[in-house]
């Protein structure tokens, strides 16, 4: 395979480029211009990214929580083009669907069992939970309770970057931009241990925690509340893991109550936690999947909302039009590609390789960083997990200054170091390629390790935060 090669020169005049004319995602556009342009990545194999001066990186974060059957697979490619040649576009409008389509929400149908039987095909997260929040709103208007308006989500949660999604997440920076949430979005606690409840007792914070959400129902009428929405593991939140017995309380909850529970498995979805989804790992039934990300390892845009029997077929007996949907909803290309993808996690068994393997042994890896001066936890689930950095051992109180000053200190050292990882205010997260080897992840771990010695004089100079 050849490898694209630029010179010097050609790199700054990217660069040169990139602040000219390109406004990358969630940035800084005047540190964007100060640095002079974004990093370049030219290529990338396996579970390793290279960038324009030729610098190796493992990629500890799989894209954007994506990239979950690896980098330079030829096979993903190959169904793409083999896709463009046959029939390279058409939509879902006008009673019509292309092959690759059907298969592709019969393959996911099946991985999700029980009655999750249909479903809608979008172009990113955001999207399909979008197209989660129009169907709610709408199934209950056609059900005869169009009261049933409120949406209620949890603090940190992320959902997604357009108005519904940012609204839906409960991201307060996000909200500070654009005048959100919308109206009828509730948030309630997060099912933060270490962050928010440190010592509790996780049993008897599950329940607190689960309770908050029936307090709020309560609180708002149940007869005006439409879903529950929550990601299994909160990702972009830091790796927030609930403690055992968390998720069925949810669920009973929103049964006792007649609410729609969603689950967001956008991050989780396609083996990420060592089972196809999240849900199925934590036992729970929801009525509204969202999935995208490791749907196609992130080779193509596409995302999809599956719906429960029971939604559909009140939908079906009122009749008329669900007026919803995009021009690339289920794009051929991209669902063939996403059939391959599902394809290879399947032979690969990486779905059972991350429950049985490499996320056990990333969980015992990270003991040697447990009794790091500046760790207060390392906790992982399957193949995500995060790093809390603390400035005071056996606590979990953080170092003075701006928020978020260890992590991005941390992370930073750890891409010099060559291995990508993302801050989340002082939490380190990881997310690798479901592919990762055993020598991987011991580089993964032993990378962090090098680079929290590395930055410790310079934290533990700082005051401790009040």
């Amino acid at each position: 395979m050849s490898h694209l090669k630029l010179s010097a020169q050609e790199v700054t005049e990217l660069r040169r480029l990139d602040v000219a004319h390109h406004l990358p995602a969630q940035s800084d556009y005047r540190l964007q211009a100060e640095l002079g342009g974004s990093r370049l990545i030219t290529r990338a194999d396996g579970s390793t990214i290279y960038d324009a001066e030729g610098n190796a990186i493992l990629d500890g974060h799989a894209g954007l929580w994506c990239v979950n059957v690896g980098y330079g697979r030829e096979e993903l490619a190959r169904a793409a083009y083999e896709q463009m040649q046959e029939l390279p576009y058409y939509n879902t409008f006008f009673k019509t669907a292309s092959v690759p389509t059907l298969r592709l929400a019969a393959e996911i149908a099946a991985r999700l069992g029980g009655s999750l039987a249909h479903v809608f095909f979008n172009n990113s997260g955001s999207e399909a939970v979008d197209t989660a929040f129009r169907l709610v709103r709408h199934y209950w208007t056609v059900k005869g309770q169009p009261k049933r308006r409120v949406f209620i989500s949890r603090w940190n949660a992320y959902h997604g970057s357009t108005v519904a999604a940012a609204s839906l997440g409960g991201m307060k920076p996000m909200h500070q931009q654009g005048d959100l949430p919308i109206p009828g979005i509730e948030h309630v606690m997060q099912p933060y241990l270490f962050g928010d409840a440190f010592g509790e007792d996780p049993a008897g914070f599950a329940a607190r925690a689960a309770a908050a959400l029936e307090e709020r129902i309560l609180a708002i009428g149940p007869e005006n509340v439409a879903a529950f929405i929550g990601e299994p593991v909160q990702g972009a939140g830091g790796v927030i893991i609930p403690p055992p017995g968390y998720w069925t309380q949810i669920e009973a909850i929103c049964r006792k109550y007649g609410i729609l529970l969603i689950c967001d498995e956008v991050i989780c979805g396609f083996g990420r936690l060592g089972r196809w989804f999240g849900f199925q790992h934590f036992g729970v039934r929801p009525d509204i999947v969202t999935m995208a990300k490791g749907l196609s390892s992130g080779y193509l845009p596409i995302s999809a909302t599956a719906v429960a029997a029971h939604i559909v077929a009140t939908l079906r007996d009122a009749g008329g039009e669900f007026v919803h949907g995009y021009t690339y909803s289920g794009h051929p290309v991209c669902a063939a590609v996403a059939l391959k993808n599902l394809e290879i996690l399947s032979r690969e068994r990486l779905v059972e390789r991350t429950a049985e393997d490499t996320g056990p042994y990333i969980a015992k890896a990270l003991e040697r960083l447990r009794s790091h001066p500046l760790v207060g936890e390392a906790r992982s689930l399957g193949l995500i997990g995060g790093i809390e950095i603390v400035a005071r051992k056996g606590t979990n109180q953080r170092f003075a200054g701006k928020e978020g000053t260890a992590g991005p200190m941390v992370r930073d050292i750890c891409i010099r170091r060559g291995l990508m990882v993302r801050a989340i205010r002082d939490t380190i997260v990881f997310c690798p390629p479901l592919i990762i080897t055993h020598a991987e992840i011991d580089r993964l771990v032993d990378t962090i390790k090098a680079a929290l010695d590395e930055a410790a004089p310079a934290l533990t100079a700082l005051p401790v935060a009040a």
